[in-house]
């Protein structure tokens, strides 16, 4: 399995993710999305390093240019509703790309336990495709597993990536051991999660702070 790990480079990405993090800049959440948005972008253009590309005749007003192309375009999938930013900034790259939309939640036992419900799928067709799944935080891993496992079942993906702002080690590992062909794109990984699974230092509910909190 591959890993990309954003923040063991130097770029102005990890800029906007110590940006995601900050208790005080998270107070602006239009600057919260457009960061999520932002690190999309990045790992669209990373992501697309490693996609195969086609030879295309380009007519300019002067002659034909030989360009390279990508030879197909990805599916891009995000779990509502906090994986939205983060997929609209991979959209904004790969922009003739069709989407995958899944709603999947904790629902949370009376013993403080929790398991991950999925109660809707809207996709296109996926037999054949690049499949590029985005969720801002990659805690438990466990919501991120069951989503792809479901996709696989019903389709034949060609290749599979997950994009994540902020991981953990457990998720990570979690993720590596039930869908081992998949690549990571990682902004950060951190070591510790708390007894709720939420990822520390992390950044808090992604979904809260990009639309508001939920009751």
């Amino acid at each position: 399995m591959t890993t990309f790990d954003l923040s063991k480079t130097k770029s102005i990405a990890n800029t906007f993710i110590s940006e995601l993090r900050d208790e005080n800049i998270q107070k602006d959440s239009m600057r919260f999305r457009k960061n999520l948005e932002r690190i999309g972008e990045f790992f669209a253009y990373e992501i697309s390093k490693s996609m195969k590309y086609v030879t295309k005749d380009v007519t300019t007003p002067l002659g034909v240019s030989q360009c390279e192309v990508l030879e197909q375009q990805p599916v891009l999938a995000t779990i509502l509703r906090a994986g939205l930013p983060l997929q609209q900034g991979l959209l904004n790259i790969f922009d003739k790309s069709e989407c995958c939309f899944i709603s999947a939640f904790r629902k949370v036992k009376k013993s403080g336990d929790f398991v991950i419900q999925m109660d809707y799928i809207s996709t296109p067709d996926l037999d054949g495709k690049i499949l590029i799944m985005a969720d801002p935080m990659l805690a438990t891993g466990q919501s991120m597993v069951m989503c792809c496992k479901e996709l696989m079942n019903r389709y034949h993906i060609a290749e599979l990536h997950i994009v994540a702002a902020i991981a953990s080690t457990e998720g990570v590992t979690h993720v590596k051991a039930n869908l081992p062909k998949a690549k990571l794109w990682l902004g950060a990984i951190d070591e510790e999660m708390t007894s709720k699974s939420y990822i520390v230092p992390g950044l808090g509910d992604a979904g809260d702070l990009a639309y508001g909190e939920k009751v």
